[in-house]
């Protein structure tokens, strides 16, 4: 283990993240009362420029009045780059009391854009005496902040999670698709010719390296990685497979775009009762050869060593926590 300690962001439950657009008043009830464990209200791109003023109050007015229970609540506001951000900040801070947890950041270029939010964030905090220190969700979404990833991770104290948002990545890297996360037909490897046999074609996936990337960058610096949005929500097989490969790569949730996706994100996101029980078995069989002076032991024929008691704590400890939202 290094030297440098990596100081863990809030043990916040973080599977499913229902996207409501903050113009959309009539739904903010059900998403108050759905399944999701955070909520974020939106004030960027779901609102058209002309409804953004009223946007923002309706999303001061939820924050105020609606019963969120036990939810983690958000607000997305403006990219740094537009004049509406200053005003998404400073009105909800100072117009609403210490229900709102976190503001997140869109298209968050360099460490520098962090250090301005955190700054104005600090100043309306101060004003308002708020007790409840917000955290930062940041999008990586452009080829500028994928560059600067590590820097933005590590850029405020503020900071809990980095989201991948797939639709202007593509966009800002000129990658050839138009569709919002998902596979592509045209990035896969044709195998090698041998003799007369067909060749086969096998699909990639095209996130891979960026997801993998994000998920670096988070972890080292205690911040939770999430993927971002999956635009066919007719499709509930492709969004459990986008969300299954982001989770294997080391995410612990996804955006869900509409309610039904939100039980999917959940499920994928969270241990089987299997997968808890051999987490638990490893813990006691170690716990027994420690207590033996074994460093390692092997278990359903499996060698199991110390770095088995690590991966096999989080495994518990995310069941715990779970349980304990329920």
């Amino acid at each position: 283990m290094s030297f440098t300690i990596v100081e863990q962001a809030p043990a916040r439950l973080n599977r499913s993240e229902l996207a409501v657009p903050g113009s959309r008043p009539e739904l903010f009830d059900k998403a108050a009362s759905g399944g999701a464990d955070v909520v974020f209200l939106d004030l960027e791109d779901a609102v058209a420029p002309d409804d953004k003023p009223q946007a923002r109050k309706n999303v001061i007015e939820a924050i105020n009045d609606i019963d969120w229970g036990s939810k983690t609540l958000s607000v997305r506001i403006n990219g740094l780059d537009t004049h509406y951000m200053y005003r998404d900040i400073v009105d909800v801070i100072e117009q609403t009391g210490d229900r709102l947890d976190l503001i997140m950041i869109p298209k968050v270029g360099t460490a520098a854009d962090v250090y301005a939010v955190d700054m104005l964030v600090t100043q309306c905090e101060d004003a308002k005496g708020r007790t409840k220190r917000i955290g930062f969700e940041m999008i990586i979404e452009t080829a500028l902040g994928m560059a600067n990833v590590d820097e933005i991770a590590g850029a405020s104290k503020r900071n809990e999670s980095l989201h991948f948002g797939v639709a202007d990545y593509a966009a800002s890297t000129k990658a050839r698709t138009t569709v919002i996360g998902g596979p592509n037909p045209l990035y896969g490897v044709l195998t090698d010719i041998d003799g007369d046999k067909p060749r086969d074609y096998h699909w990639g996936d095209m996130w891979h390296y960026a997801i993998a990337r994000m998920v670096v960058a988070a972890r080292a610096n205690g911040l939770r990685p999430i993927d971002g949005p999956f635009g066919d929500f007719k499709d509930p097989d492709g969004f459990r497979a986008q969300a299954n490969r982001a989770s294997v790569l080391g995410c612990e949730g996804k955006w869900a775009i509409h309610p039904s996706q939100i039980d999917i994100a959940n499920e994928v996101n969270s241990p089987s009762e299997a997968e808890v029980d051999k987490a638990k078995r490893i813990l006691e069989a170690m716990d027994k050869a420690q207590k033996e002076g074994q460093g390692a032991v092997s278990l359903d024929g499996r060698l199991i060593d110390i770095a088995s008691i690590k991966q096999a704590e989080v495994m518990v400890r995310k069941a715990e926590q779970i349980a304990g939202a329920a």
